[in-house]
């Protein structure tokens, strides 16, 4: 590598550190914000957030940043490292979207979303979507307003949104996705409502205390493989990771006095981000590249932890006789094979978050819908409950009674669209890679003795290791050696629940 060059990589390094020291700072506000920051603090607190990203973003409109930046993409292929190539493509790729974005622009963006994440709060608390739905309506403007500031972007609006969570993921594909789910989702769904097979669940809903939860939770995170050094859980309104640094990953759940079931799963998804953070290779951090990994890739770990080990046979095995200890009064009469059905009742049903493996997906095409006519087709803000009642009753035959379990059930709106389709695409993701796995060792014997260490290590080595230095597609292959397939998905939900249902 020639000296300049060297000179500018030099250059750039040291002002990501420094906009990393911002970036960090927001971390942590945004943190606290969702967790224990007083609900009059929220809009000031938003405000500095707001403050110190603009002054991040500000370092990446210095005309020398710009320049060196735009060097290393344009000669990349001197660089040594092929890392620091990824990184030259990422700066390449943040330039087009940003070049026309002010920092008066940038500031003014986080605003609104943070406005729109105390908005929605509110709104939740009191059922009323006409509370956000004037921020919701200034988040649609900022979303569309970015585009069309993009140097380079595709045709279809909301494309450029999927491409920002899911690098290559259009329309078209998810189209053809979705209706493939449709065509083979919809007839096992039928089959299980006309099943003369009936599960057990009265137990689900008797009272535990959140003391009871947070053994569990902690519990839980300790049998998966979660490094207390580095990481920390407590409680919020919407279950969430946030990846503060290196070494430092906070993970939250959410209590509810006659759920605890939604507890349990909600701490085992977010472990599961937290384990991506946790172990993915160092050298990232140090290129810069650490957060190069899609959203879907991200839900696929997530979920393959929460359903694929979570939901299964052997790993209720594991934790029976722990859930039985904890939870001693509400599963004074359960048997483990009961607590194995339950956790894997299908059951149309309104709030996505306590949704079962099998309906899950309609969730998730209930909103892509939603997203792109409010996107694509500037559908209006106001209509949005009755069309979101309309959708539930047409997918799944129930509708909301309220704006809670209906339209302002998920925080994810308030800081834009295009995230909802990730939780599918991890769904499809993990089968693949579920079933390459399977054909190595026997991950059901693993789950059922409790070696996570077994578990955690081929995904350290298989699909943590590479996630940050490829495209989803290229992430796939050489994890399983086959191309994208929704098939595998499909085919694991029908085995799973021909048995449970004895179709």
């Amino acid at each position: 590598m020639k000296q300049d060059l060297r000179e500018k990589l030099s250059f750039i390094a040291q002002t990501l550190r420094e906009i990393e020291s911002y970036q960090h700072a927001c971390r942590v506000l945004n943190f606290d914000e969702e967790t224990i920051c007083p609900e009059r603090a929220m809009g000031a607190q938003g405000e500095v957030r707001a403050f110190l990203s603009n002054k991040a973003f500000k370092l990446t409109k210095e005309a020398r940043f710009i320049e060196s930046s735009e060097a290393l993409f344009i000669r990349k292929d001197e660089l040594d490292d092929p890392l620091d190539r990824i990184l030259a493509e990422d700066l390449h790729r943040s330039f087009l979207k940003t070049k026309n974005v002010t920092p008066a622009m940038d500031h003014e963006f986080s605003l609104v979303y943070n406005d729109a994440f105390v908005d929605w709060l509110n709104a939740k608390q009191k059922s009323d979507f006409a509370i956000f739905s004037p921020s919701l309506k200034k988040v649609r403007d900022v979303e569309l307003k970015k585009i069309s500031l993009r140097e380079s972007k595709l045709p279809d609006a909301y494309d450029n949104l999927l491409d920002d969570y899911e690098r290559g993921m259009t329309t078209r594909d998810l189209d053809a996705i979705f209706s493939t789910c449709r065509g083979r989702l919809v007839p096992i769904l039928h089959k299980i409502q006309n099943s003369k097979k009936r599960i057990r669940t009265d137990f689900l809903t008797r009272s535990v205390t959140d003391e009871q939860q947070r053994e569990m939770s902690k519990y839980l995170l300790e049998t998966m493989g979660f490094d207390f050094r580095r990481g920390a859980f407590t409680v919020s309104e919407h279950p969430f990771t946030e990846g503060l640094g290196r070494d430092d990953v906070r993970v939250t759940t959410h209590y509810y006095p006659n759920m605890f079931c939604s507890s349990i799963y909600s701490i085992i998804h977010e472990g599961g981000h937290a384990l991506f953070e946790m172990y993915q290779p160092g050298d990232d951090w140090d290129h810069f590249i650490n957060n190069d990994k899609t959203m879907g890739m991200h839900e696929s770990v997530s979920r393959f932890y929460e359903n694929r080990v979570g939901r299964s046979k052997a790993f209720i095995h594991l934790i029976y006789p722990s859930v039985k200890k904890i939870f001693s009064e509400a599963m004074r009469d359960v048997s483990e094979n009961e607590l194995y059905e339950a956790v894997n009742v299908v059951t149309p049903s309104l709030v996505r978050i306590e949704a079962d493996e099998l309906t899950y997906t309609f969730h998730i095409i209930i909103r892509y819908e939603l997203e792109k006519m409010m996107v694509n087709d500037h559908a209006e803000i106001s209509s949005l409950p009755e069309l979101w009642a309309e959708k539930y009753e047409e997918y799944l035959g129930i509708r909301p009674q309220n704006d809670t379990e209906g339209v302002l059930q998920d925080i994810h709106w308030t800081s834009g669209f295009g995230y909802f389709t990730t939780y599918a695409l991890g769904n499809m993701y993990n089968a693949m890679y579920y079933k390459t796995m399977s054909e190595e060792f026997d991950v059901e014997a693993a789950i059922a003795k409790g070696n996570f260490a077994r578990i955690n290590g081929w995904m350290k080595d298989r699909v943590w290791k590479n996630a940050n230095r490829l495209t989803p597609k290229e992430w796939l292959r050489d994890i399983t050696g086959d191309d994208f397939s929704v098939e595998p998905f499909l085919d694991y939900l029908e085995k799973k629940y021909t048995e449970i249902y004895e179709l």
